[in-house]
């Protein structure tokens, strides 16, 4: 018997949160979870009533620790997934974004691990090719180099 999984769209937001270091260098954050060995970029799950620009700030602040201020948008991603015997078709919206305040160690329990990186090693070290597209959209848009 061939038969088909129920759909569900579902969508997420975050940011590419990026500043100068001390020596010149455009850096941006990520987030690892070390028994994974997974690395991504922070964004999450809407919480009921709020936009994706709310859920992008509210995300980068609790996976990161950081406050920050929203710039242009991205590129949306988009991929398929399937769980508990449904097909999820996701799409990820995301922001450019720079810090105003707080500290990485602040970043919540999500993540072993939240981290600055110059783009090009944050590129390589990343999980998934949807989120090294965004990191790529990002680092042209500032002119950083990958």
């Amino acid at each position: 018997m061939n038969r088909r999984l129920p759909i569900q769209d579902v969508v997420s937001a975050g940011g590419v949160v990026w500043r100068l270091s001390s020596r010149g260098a455009l850096e941006v954050v990520v987030c690892g979870r070390l028994a994974d060995r997974i690395w991504v970029l922070p964004k999450g799950t809407p919480d009921p009533g709020e936009t994706m620009e709310e859920t992008a700030l509210r995300e980068v602040r609790e996976e990161t620790g950081l406050l920050v201020k929203r710039g242009d948008p991205l590129e949306p991603t988009e991929y398929w997934f399937t769980a508990d015997g449904v097909r999820f078709h996701k799409r990820v919206h995301h922001w450019l974004m720079e810090p105003i305040g707080g500290d990485l160690a602040d970043h919540d329990h999500e993540f072993d691990e939240v981290r600055w990186l110059p783009f090009g090693e944050a590129f390589s070290l990343l999980s998934y090719a949807g989120e090294r597209k965004v990191l790529a959209d990002a680092a042209r848009v500032l002119g950083a180099p990958l």
